[in-house]
């Protein structure tokens, strides 16, 4: 009937729409040569939206970044008529059939464009032959790393975009809203580094076989977290050197305890040296923190030889002190580096000092206490406990070395030295 035949008409889902092909008339041109070709250069306008960096390696020397690259120029080839003067937009199936500008990343190790659940590929065409082109890029590229300060150290890193077969007599690739063309999304933020800065240049680059390229620059400084470093690293070290020092306060007789605190302390820098270079490439330089393990090793270290200093002292001056005296006990044949190493203030046993052939100071302050405050009736036992009592510091004193008295002073003093010189150049 003739209304049924009106309804089919009004009906648009009937009728067959136009082809892409048709209205862009794809079909008509030779789209494997760029627009104006033979004339200026084409201007190809870039902006960037960074959506995240991803990662940064010290190992490695690079870095991660998610982006959505946008081209900007212009086709005439591609223009239609439009009385509403919209634009058309497409998917990834048209950008094998026309041009195309063919940016890469310059320094770049791998990169791909996201697929899931299809290509992330826009392009947008409009009446005038305007085109829009955008891709969203996972990207990683060199970053050229100075780890002379790490880790109080800033890392200027940039991204580079080039044309790879047009060179500027055929492409002008440049940043369509200058420095405004490099926005970022407000919530990047990374786990040990603050993103200082984000900005956008341009430049030249040079080959000697095809000649001058124009070349995009997307530039950011990264300024690490000092606060992980301080926990892992340098507070560990600072104990480890303190903790040295405990043993100029022990008797310079407890050779067991002071050689057993000094080589404890000294494993356990290595231990953490050996941490800290594990995670770290192997540059030829010395870094940052290399300085002040090293320095805080040599402290330890000096720790152990100072006890060494120490005992061999005290050994010459008790040789020198038993030749004096002239008591050579057949009963006692034990020399003074055997005694230094059996003998002590504190005895569980009665033992007659006298038979010893070295003076003790311990032994002599115990005799003159007993002669001044003890009776006679006393024990030797009663009289040894009864001394002490009142004499324990003296006895304490007078058994520390005078090198023992110095270090005290010297070593917490240095390092505090170092220590105000060193945050001072690095910070």
């Amino acid at each position: 009937s003739k209304r049924e035949i009106k309804m089919r008409k009004l009906d648009s889902t009937k009728v067959r729409p136009l082809k892409t092909e048709q209205l862009l008339h794809i079909e008509d041109h030779d789209f494997a040569l760029r627009p104006g070709f033979g004339g200026s250069p084409i201007p190809v306008g870039i902006d960037v939206q960074v959506e995240s960096i991803d990662s940064i390696s010290e190992v490695d020397m690079d870095f991660t970044m998610t982006l959505y690259l946008r081209h900007y120029w212009k086709d005439e080839r591609l223009s239609f008529r439009s009385n509403k003067n919209k634009s058309m937009t497409f998917d990834g199936r048209l950008i094998k059939k026309i041009w195309v500008p063919d940016v890469f990343f310059v320094h770049s190790k791998r990169s791909f464009i996201h697929d899931t659940t299809v290509e992330n590929i826009m392009l947008r065409v409009y009446p005038d032959g305007n085109v829009l082109f955008s891709l969203r890029i996972t990207v990683s590229a060199m970053c050229f790393m100075d780890f002379s300060r790490f880790p109080l150290d800033t890392q200027n890193c940039s991204l580079e975009l080039e044309s790879y077969a047009y060179n500027e007599d055929d492409l002008m690739l440049y940043w369509k809203h200058g420095n405004k063309s490099l926005s970022t999304d407000e919530h990047i933020s990374l786990s040990q580094f603050f993103i200082e800065e984000f900005s956008a240049s341009s430049g030249l680059a040079f080959y000697s076989s095809t000649g001058w390229y124009n070349r995009l620059f997307i530039n950011f400084a990264l300024r690490r977290h000092i606060f992980f470093f301080v926990l892992q690293s340098y507070f560990p070290a600072m104990l480890m050197v303190m903790l040295s020092w405990v043993s100029f306060w022990i008797d310079r007789r407890a050779v067991p305890a002071r050689v057993s605190l000094g080589i404890t302390t000294v494993l356990t820098m290595s231990t953490i040296m050996t941490g800290v270079s594990a995670s770290m490439p192997q540059v030829s330089y010395i870094k940052a923190v290399d300085v002040y393990l090293w320095i805080s090793f040599l402290f330890v270290f000096l720790s152990v030889i100072e006890y060494a200093a120490v005992n061999y002292l005290t050994t010459i001056e008790e040789r020198k002190q038993l030749k004096k005296r002239g008591k050579a006990s057949g009963m006692y044949s034990m020399d003074a580096v055997q005694a230094m190493a059996f003998d002590g203030c504190f005895h569980d046993t009665d033992v007659d000092m006298d038979l010893t052939p070295f003076p003790d100071p311990c032994e002599e302050n115990e005799t003159r206490a007993s002669q001044t405050n003890i009776s006679n009736a006393d024990t030797p036992r009663l009289k040894r406990k009864r001394s002490l009592k009142g004499n324990v510091g003296r006895i304490i004193l007078q058994n520390n070395h005078v090198i023992d008295t110095y270090s005290r002073i010297i070593f917490p003093s240095v390092y505090i030295v170092f220590n105000f010189f060193y945050w001072g150049l690095y910070i």
